[in-house]
């Protein structure tokens, strides 16, 4: 193993417990839900509510523990609380995840296979859909301010 491998080898070991504790939260269905609801744009509690059919009890739970964890934030407009996402690898992650459900998957293929000629795998026969997946929005960086 070479040095700047090894030294790869020890970020990934101080970062590991992080990456888990943000795979973890994307593992929930309504906290992926409500993440890609915002990803485009802010969105109010009521329009969370009525947009992704999560009763208000269920919702409110799952924003608090977003909220908990930093990946999303809040702004208040009068009587109207608007969430948006806060933390830049949730964006980033939930750009990858559109791609590779949403989109046509090469992009982001491209990008993980060797180049040595090999193409990417067809997520038709590796996973087939399930009725509860979740559907992606279309994310865009946010422009920086």
């Amino acid at each position: 193993m070479s040095d700047d491998q090894a030294a790869a080898m020890g970020r990934l070991k101080d970062k590991a417990p992080q990456a888990a504790e943000l795979l973890r939260q994307l593992a929930n269905t309504n906290r992926l839900l409500i993440l890609c609801h915002i990803a485009a744009e802010e969105r109010s509690v009521g329009q969370l509510e009525a947009d992704l059919g999560i009763k208000q009890p269920a919702l409110s739970q799952q924003l608090a523990e977003l909220r908990q964890y930093g990946l999303v934030k809040t702004r208040r407009q009068s009587r109207s609380i608007y969430y948006s996402i806060a933390d830049e690898r949730a964006q980033a992650v939930m750009g990858m995840l559109y791609e590779i459900f949403c989109g046509d998957g090469q992009a982001v293929g491209a990008r993980l296979l060797p180049s040595a000629g090999a193409s990417a795998p067809s997520t038709e026969a590796s996973a087939p859909p399930r009725g509860d997946a979740a559907r992606f929005a279309r994310v865009t960086p946010a422009p920086r301010r």
